[in-house]
């Protein structure tokens, strides 16, 4: 149920997004999570005994593939059996209306393009991709995985085509990201705590560029006093709301 006190606010940002032309979507684990997938913050941050921060890390494969492989193995079967909610569906038909629009995503479970989103920017990779250690292989499959899977090309291990802690950005991603939000008209950041850089500095992009910024999330998050609007609820709640 959407709070009365958001019904103003979020007529005045429906009626700035059917005059878009340029849309910028930011989302973060909180859209993941309405769909059933952990967050990994919290008590969501364990998984065995093992804090999955500790596990997303080059040095923890380095020691431990088959740990590592066991945790990610454990996250593609879980997340293979999500669907995206609302708020994915939302974005979708929001693209389909509005003549530019991406989609910069913090998730790796590749629930916006299944739900139709077809301009989607993934800063962290996907848990679909696997790539290997040695040479510039790599493929994205969905079927399951040996414990330690093998690159088709030279033998040697592949590992989780993710982002870990301590690692760069792929190639290209940030400039292109940084692009579509300093162009858009709206830029709308969905589901994210704000905490991780560089995502978390997105908003100052759009503020210079004269961008609208709008927030919504369950709960305030320390860019809230950057926003033009903060419309605070689900995110599966909302969005549909405000595309309908």
């Amino acid at each position: 149920m959407i709070a009365e006190s958001l019904i103003a606010k979020m007529e005045t940002v429906k009626a700035l997004l059917s005059g878009a032309r340029h849309v910028a979507v930011l989302t973060g684990a909180g859209v993941s999570a309405e769909s059933g997938i952990p967050t990994f913050r919290g008590a969501d941050g364990m998984w065995r005994g093992e804090l999955a921060e500790d596990l997303a890390r080059p040095e923890t494969f380095a020691r431990n593939p088959e740990l590592v492989w066991e945790f990610y193995n454990w996250r593609r079967s879980l997340v293979a059996q999500c669907q995206p909610n609302p708020a994915h569906h939302a974005l979708a038909a929001l693209e389909q209306r509005v003549p530019e629009m991406e989609i910069v995503t913090q998730n790796v479970d590749g629930l916006h393009q299944q739900a139709g989103s077809e301009h989607v920017i993934e800063m962290h990779g996907s848990l679909w991709r696997l790539q290997c250690t040695r040479c510039t292989h790599f493929e994205e499959t969905r079927a399951e995985l040996p414990p330690l899977p093998e690159c088709s090309r030279c033998g040697n291990l592949l590992r989780p085509g993710v982002v870990w802690f301590g690692e760069q950005l792929p190639r290209g991603v940030l400039s292109v990201a940084l692009e579509s939000i300093a162009s858009a008209d709206i830029l709308l950041v969905v589901g994210t705590s704000s905490l991780v850089q560089p995502a978390a500095s997105f908003v100052h992009v759009a503020n210079r560029s004269g961008a609208v910024c709008v927030e919504i999330n369950l709960e305030a998050t320390p860019n809230t006093g950057f926003m033009d609007f903060a419309l605070h609820g689900k995110a599966g709640e909302i969005l549909p709301a405000l595309v309908d």
